[in-house]
């Protein structure tokens, strides 16, 4: 999750759209289902927004911002986008959420939220080790002074590994996200994280500006001027701090759902803190941990709610599909 941090707000104004589109409306259960008749060309002003957003150099992106959020607001008051910000009204208040509400929520194991993998560490050291080990006493075999420095040279490969791992581990971070891939289930397993990211945000009105599924750049951006703002200067209110959590939270809990174990929570944790630091009343520690929970009770109950949309968005991400595909994906599920 990825929110870039600006001090300026977009002037720049959007069009109205014409016409106000027909919407035909079910109710569900507890559930308002509007279902709106929307053309290709009701999302032209929110995709010229999103093209200016991915063509401009990151020093004026954050000008952007403003008009992709205006966007959602115009196409949001003709009827067009529904669902964005559909649950802001009815955000529950916080308060003190158990282990056991997550796992009655769908969260196979709430702690592993928490808890740092080291599945592509741990594939990483044992192909190294091993392979280095093999290959150093097949070389040993070889005659003369060939067999000894092929064996010795080759086992040093694991001792170097070991001694780099442990003073600049960044140095070999990418070498071990890249083991990530041997495992059948990573990119389904990124597409979910994402996803939920991008549902959480749409339905609580924070605008998506992009996303990136790619190895090590995994993030979604979210685009809010005003919010940025505030951001910067540490001046979240408690909704605002409730809303972002949620979004934050929503990746990770989307895989402690589907997975027994989570791959992407630490970028989702540090984004969580950068929040609750900037809440204008202090957060002790336990409300802290709190929060955490809360947030990932929120999200769960969206993604819960709302699967319908998240499965076709985790289709469309599938395939590719750019934001506004995504958005669409959303509101005709």
């Amino acid at each position: 999750l990825t929110m870039d941090l600006g001090m300026k707000t977009s002037t720049r104004g959007i069009s109205p759209l014409h016409q106000r589109k027909a919407c035909s409306v079910r109710k569900t259960g507890a559930r308002l289902n509007i279902q709106p008749s929307a053309t290709q060309g009701d999302y032209k002003i929110l995709e010229d927004a999103l093209d200016d957003y991915k063509s401009a150099p990151p020093s004026v992106k954050y000008e952007i911002t403003g008009d992709i959020k205006a966007a959602c607001e115009s196409l949001k008051e003709n009827n067009v986008l529904v669902k964005w910000g559909i649950e802001t009204t009815d955000l529950p208040e916080r308060r003190p959420v158990s282990i056991g509400e997550l796992r009655l929520m769908g969260v196979k194991d709430p702690e592993s939220i928490a808890r740092i993998s080291v599945r592509n560490d741990a594939a990483f050291l044992l192909s190294v080790v091993g392979t280095s080990s093999v290959l150093a006493v097949v070389l040993g075999q070889l005659p003369g002074d060939w067999g000894f420095w092929g064996a010795y040279l080759t086992g040093g490969i694991s001792i170097a590994v070991l001694a780099i791992g442990s003073t600049s581990p960044g140095v070999l971070q990418w070498a071990i996200d890249s083991f990530s891939k041997i495992f059948p289930d990573y990119k389904e397993r990124v597409v979910k994280h994402e996803a939920a990211h991008i549902l959480t945000a749409h339905v609580l009105g924070v605008p998506v500006a992009g996303y990136s599924l790619m190895l090590g750049k995994e993030h979604t951006d979210l685009a809010e001027a005003a919010l940025q703002k505030r951001l910067v200067e540490k001046q979240l209110e408690a909704s605002e701090v409730d809303r972002l959590s949620i979004i934050a939270m929503a990746g990770a809990t989307a895989e402690a759902m589907n997975y027994d174990d989570v791959m992407g929570q630490n970028a989702d944790m540090l984004d969580l803190q950068r929040i609750m630091w900037r809440s204008t009343s202090k957060m002790s520690d336990s409300q802290q941990q709190n929060q955490t929970r809360w947030a990932a009770y929120q999200a769960a109950a969206i993604l819960r709610k709302y699967k319908t949309e998240y499965d076709a968005l985790v289709e469309a991400m599938k395939s590719g599909a750019p934001v506004n595909e995504c958005i669409k994906a959303i509101e005709n599920a």
